[in-house]
């Protein structure tokens, strides 16, 4: 190849165009006979460690410094273009791709002979100097590679495009070959996770690990997965939340403490919700619902501007401002606001049972005035908060662990965060009572034995702990998945779990 071509010249057909018409068999059969005659010739079809020195995004934003000079890369072949004794290709790793530029007078015979047997696919580290086409693409002059990995079946969107969603959840590995833009969201989700460890670390927070098994399956309203210890001869429960044991650490003088950590909850999958999901809790000693607000609010806008470079963001066409502050407002104003019922007007359990049947609200199984409430709220006020709002001050019934106001002893220091309808966070001016926090758990068994398999577990240590004097806190649980959604606009939370729960195919 002249120069005029190495610099900018139609570097002819991509290898394997028109693959999607061979039979797949056939082609794994070819790469299988590849395998074969590599290892005939001595040549290791899977590589050993290679000391690469740049990646591909490095190079491109180094140019001026780095033309000219040596470097060592390795990655995925994404494409091959040959033109008789030279060959273009594209090779991808951790950061994107970047061109490479291989030829036989350069790399020698038995060199160019291997590189033209390779597929699309396979893994290869290159050295070479850096230059930039008559084209303007930055393109390493390969002067030697090394074959690290055979790929033994071709990427799928050489057949039909990846756009199977089940496939792509249930191969995670592939979806992240041959889509730049899914490799881009996991990305994000880590300096999401980063920028809430920062900003809790500097505040003074903690950052611990409490256990993932317990005898007890409590501090949430949600169906546990069981298990069985076979020792011990016990059944034990993947944790639904992580709160009360972070709270028995604010009893033991830990002032500020979070975990980061998978819950489990044996409870329905959509686009929302999936049984093994990531969480955030936090407890702040001397604390109240107030400062939790503040944290929301700084947490959600520190996160944006990590990973959108700003505190308005779009998500499925609508833009949502995280800035802060966020307004408040409180729960039964909003049932008055969005369902027109005034709840000052309603007294008793029965008056709300028949608002219930009147309004068509499914209440099977509630028999309480707030568990009446929570259900008005979830029908008509919960979409309508798009905007990031703290929907305020819940009914005792359904917030065993947060403190009563004691104005409106029927009513808790409780708020849950919404953004684009959803709910994302939870927290409380927690009950440090262990005389109250008894009779919320004994009501909460009876309402287990009524058959109410989310109503919360009684934990007798909770109450002991407790009772040794656990400070005035305020606690929050915020889930991670939810927000990497919302900052990374991402339709289901599928594509923010990089292997979400899935059936087994037959």
């Amino acid at each position: 190849m002249t120069d005029e071509e190495r610099l900018g010249a139609d570097p002819g057909p991509t290898r394997g165009s028109g693959v999607e018409e061979e039979n797949l068999g056939d082609v794994i059969a070819v790469r299988r006979a590849k395998l074969d005659r590599l290892r005939a010739a001595g040549i290791d079809p899977f590589g050993r460690r290679y000391a690469v020195t740049h990646h591909a995004a490095d190079i491109r934003a180094r140019f001026p410094e780095l033309e000219n000079q040596s470097v060592r890369v390795a990655g995925r072949l994404m494409s091959i273009r040959a033109h008789g004794k030279a060959s273009f290709a594209h090779l991808q790793d951790r950061s994107g791709q970047i061109q490479i530029y291989v030829k036989i007078d350069v790399v020698g015979d038995r060199a160019y002979e291997l590189f033209s047997t390779l597929d699309i696919g396979d893994i290869i580290g290159v050295e070479g100097s850096v230059f930039r086409t008559r084209r303007g693409e930055i393109t390493i002059e390969v002067t030697s590679f090394e074959l690290l990995t055979k790929s033994l079946l071709p990427l799928p969107e050489k057949w039909h495009g990846l756009t199977d969603v089940d496939l792509r959840y249930r191969q995670r590995y592939v979806d992240l070959i041959v889509n730049p833009a899914v490799r881009e969201t996991f990305i994000k989700r880590t300096k999401i996770i980063q920028t809430v460890r920062r900003y809790l670390d500097e505040r003074g927070f903690i950052e611990v690990e409490t256990p993932v098994l317990g005898t007890v399956a409590s501090g949430g309203h949600a169906r546990p997965f069981v298990t069985h210890h076979n020792t011990l001869d016990l059944d034990l429960y993947l944790r639904i939340a992580l709160e009360l044991n972070l709270k028995r650490l604010l009893v033991g003088g830990l002032e500020r403490v979070y975990e980061i950590g998978h819950c489990f909850r044996n409870e329905g999958m959509d686009t929302r919700h999936n049984p093994e999901f990531t969480m955030i809790e936090l407890y702040q000693a001397y604390g109240d619902y107030n400062d939790m607000m503040e944290i929301v609010e700084g947490i959600y806008a520190a996160a944006a501007l990590a990973v959108c470079g700003t505190t308005k963001v779009t998500y499925q066409g609508t833009e949502l401002d995280l800035t802060p502050p966020w307004p408040r407002l409180r729960m039964i104003d909003a049932i008055k606001q969005y369902a027109g019922v005034d709840w000052g007007e309603i007294r008793t359990d029965a008056e709300a049972l028949a608002l219930a049947e009147r309004m068509k609200l499914d209440v099977k199984g509630k028999k309480t005035k707030g568990q009446v409430l929570d259900e008005l709220c979830s029908e008509y006020v919960e979409s309508k908060l798009i905007q990031p709002t703290f929907l305020i001050d819940y009914p005792v019934e359904i917030s065993p662990l947060a403190k009563r106001i004691p104005e409106q002893p029927e009513l808790t220091w409780r708020f849950e965060a919404f953004i684009n309808g959803w709910e994302v966070g939870n927290a409380f001016t927690e009950l440090n009572d262990p005389i109250d926090q008894r009779a919320r758990f004994e009501q909460q068994a009876e309402e287990k034995k009524k058959g109410n398999d989310e109503a919360m577990s009684y934990d007798e240590d909770f109450v002991t702990a407790l009772e040794y004097g656990m400070p005035p806190a305020g606690g929050l649980g915020m889930g991670i998945d939810r927000m990497v959604m919302l900052l990374t606009d991402s339709p289901s939370i599928r594509d923010v779990i990089l292997f979400p729960t899935m059936r087994p195919r037959k």
